[in-house]
């Protein structure tokens, strides 16, 4: 590129630069000067005002006497007050000032740990308090004994009890001698009446263990613990045989005390002798 051509480029940046400048400096004289008259416009003012009033017109006052004339009616109309001591000092409430995040944290803090500890206390006492009468935990008036003996034998030799939580089959009354030999009293008086009451739960893990039609047993889906008709362990990993419930009879009526629950005979124990009458539900017992 020719040199003169640059010189002429480089002059011609320098005079918009310059343009530039002058206009910007002229912007700002000019807000400067918003809302104030050039000394020019005040004496053509002046001197118009001077031709077009006559000269008997009084004298127009200027803004500075208007101020100064409406701050004198304002105090003129002021009344001074009386002399009175000051009034003592009240400090303000901290809850109107407000909460500081600090507080907020610790308010917030407290009333979860407040209402954690008041869940924590309501379930203690609720664990602590006594089953309420006529539910389970307490005594089940389960019906008639011949109702129960229908029932056992329209399920095939089993009688579910949902209230009780409890199976219901029938005890060989040949067995009672060696019976009376292992269960406590409560259980084997309902033993004499023809009925075993069997807690629903599997010793092992507390699974809830359903009858085998095919074998006439009850087997456990769970780990495979299995138990003859009357509830004593033939299989499995059980550590003993289905717990059991006490039995009142009264005019008929059967009622059965889920109150207290009676371990299992142990290992071992076959009073009636039953073996399996069919094919197992559940593998892993004999």
């Amino acid at each position: 590129m020719n040199a003169w051509v640059i010189v002429g480029i480089v002059a011609a940046l320098l005079v918009l630069a310059a343009v530039a400048f002058v206009a910007t400096a002229r912007r700002h004289d000019s807000r400067r000067g918003e809302g104030a008259l050039s000394r020019e416009t005040r004496r053509r003012d002046r001197s118009r005002r001077g031709v077009e009033e006559p000269e008997s017109a009084p004298p127009v006052a200027t803004g500075r006497e208007v101020e100064l004339a409406a701050v004198a009616e304002r105090s003129a109309a002021l009344v001074p007050a009386a002399p009175s001591a000051p009034a003592p000092y009240v400090p303000p409430d901290p809850e109107t000032i407000g909460v500081t995040r600090r507080q907020f944290f610790n308010r917030g803090i407290v009333a979860l740990m407040s209402a954690g500890l008041a869940g924590f206390g309501a379930s203690v006492v609720a664990f602590l308090w006594s089953a309420p009468k006529g539910g389970f935990g307490g005594k089940i008036n389960i019906g008639k004994l011949t109702d129960i003996m229908a029932g056992i034998d329209l399920g095939d030799g089993f009688y579910y009890v949902p209230e009780a939580r409890c199976w219901v089959t029938r005890y060989p009354a040949s067995d009672l001698p060696k019976a009376q030999k292992v269960y406590a009293a409560p259980v084997y008086n309902g033993q004499q009446n023809g009925i075993n009451t069997l807690y629903q739960k599997c010793p092992h893990l507390g699974c809830r263990v359903p009858q085998c039609l095919s074998s006439q047993w009850f087997e456990c889906p769970c780990h495979g613990s299995q138990y003859n008709q009357v509830g004593e362990k033939r299989g499995g990993p059980a550590p003993r045989g289905m717990d059991r419930f006490g039995v009142v009879l009264s005019g008929g009526q059967v009622t059965v005390d889920t109150g207290a629950i009676f371990l299992g005979p142990p290992i071992g124990t076959n009073t009636t002798g039953q073996e399996a009458e069919g094919p197992h539900c559940i593998t892993g017992g004999e």
